[in-house]
């Protein structure tokens, strides 16, 4: 049975052999290489060379894998965007609408990736421009990019893809349209229009998912990449905007055969207790203590049926706690959750450990395939 035959069963709920181990380890590879730090043992190897030597399954398709990814955003020929370069290490994005500019400004990080360093949308009349670029926007499936990611992972995992984010999410990850302390005391002051907006957001997606349902026969599992921390969300808010989102569109995929999960990476407890209802197959990246803020047994009380993916925190490869922590660790959670497991790290290895945590990535796929 191939990994990828394993990836989909567990989904399909059947028989696998042994738990699976799906790790997250493409940004440590990328960071060593693009800071020269690559033990000798690992520097002339691919990204698919060091999967296969760990005898490791891959999730996703465009994921610091070079490969495009499979979500793409269109807008309409009026939605005019430039970018300004006000010196090398600062950036303004500016997005012109019928009623005046937004403007993103960005700054270059270490990684060589630009960040949002002040939010385009600052006060109330930023919120129509911004409703106006979303109703000239439209997100598609593109079907030759999604074939690249799947060739590329081969049978190394059921080839798969994040989503975007609902639009409460949008609207404040990484400071993307709008900070998050901007985005409560908007829906205090004018929630209307905050609604107005997401509702532009969430139309914006249409199209998006009417094509990946009209390709059903490759498209198996997706991810609903929310990032979601309890610590920065209200369960009034989850209630109110994002669970009606998930019920609409993740059943939208569910109801035509496709499987979804989604990305809860930081503190959870919470919202405990609406994890078991949740309308989605599985849960990625619920992360237990001693990085999380729930144990590994509550983790398991309260998801009810759904599958654990991930689940042993990144912490644990940090050369600060123990091999044998981390061996404790991973047969807990096997031994709670497989066969309806995902075993993966919550949520990826850290990118700055040195060979040794690859090395506990190794112990972890020899523990599996020796499971019985």
């Amino acid at each position: 049975m191939t990994k990828r035959e394993m990836n989909i069963r567990i989904f399909q709920r059947e028989e696998i052999p042994y738990p699976f181990f799906q790790p997250r380890i493409e940004s440590w590879l990328h960071w060593h290489r693009q800071f020269n730090k690559l033990p000798d043992r690992y520097k002339d190897y691919t990204l698919l060379e060091l999967y296969d030597d760990l005898d490791i399954s891959m999730r996703y398709v465009a994921y610091y894998t070079g490969m495009p990814n499979p979500v793409d955003i269109e807008y309409a020929d009026t939605v005019k965007i430039g970018n300004i370069q006000k010196n090398p290490e600062e950036m303004l994005t500016v997005i012109e609408t019928p009623f005046g500019e937004l403007v993103r400004e960005m700054k270059l990080a270490s990684d060589g990736n630009w960040r949002t360093s002040e939010s385009p949308i600052k006060r109330k009349e930023d919120v129509r421009k911004a409703r106006w670029v979303f109703e000239h926007t439209r997100y598609h499936f593109v079907e030759e990019y999604f074939d690249q990611g799947s060739q590329f992972i081969g049978e190394r995992g059921e080839p798969q893809f994040f989503l975007p984010r609902s639009p409460y999410q949008t609207l404040h990850v990484d400071s993307s349209w709008m900070t998050l302390e901007g985005l409560v005391y908007a829906l205090t002051d004018y929630p209307q229009e905050i609604e107005d907006l997401m509702k532009a957001i969430d139309s914006s997606y249409d199209t998006l998912y009417e094509e990946i349902i009209a390709h059903k026969d490759k498209v198996k599992i997706v991810n609903f990449g929310e990032n979601i921390d309890s610590l920065l969300l209200s369960p009034k808010y989850l209630e109110g905007y994002l669970i009606p989102f998930y019920e609409k569109r993740s059943n939208q995929l569910r109801d035509n055969g496709i499987y979804t999960h989604i990305h809860i990476d930081g503190h959870f407890r919470s919202i405990l207790k609406y994890l078991k209802d949740l309308p989605f197959d599985g849960l990625e990246a619920l992360t237990p203590l001693p990085q999380g803020d729930v144990s590994i047994e509550e983790m398991k009380e309260s998801i009810g049926d759904k599958i654990l993916l991930d689940g042993i925190p990144a912490l644990l490869f940090l050369p600060t706690y123990s091999e044998e922590e981390l061996y404790q660790c991973v047969e807990k959670i096997v031994k709670l959750f497989h066969p309806d497991l995902v075993l993966g790290i919550s949520d990826e290895i850290p990118e700055g450990v040195g060979e040794e945590g690859i090395e506990r990535v190794r112990w972890i796929s020899e523990y599996c395939k020796s499971f019985r």
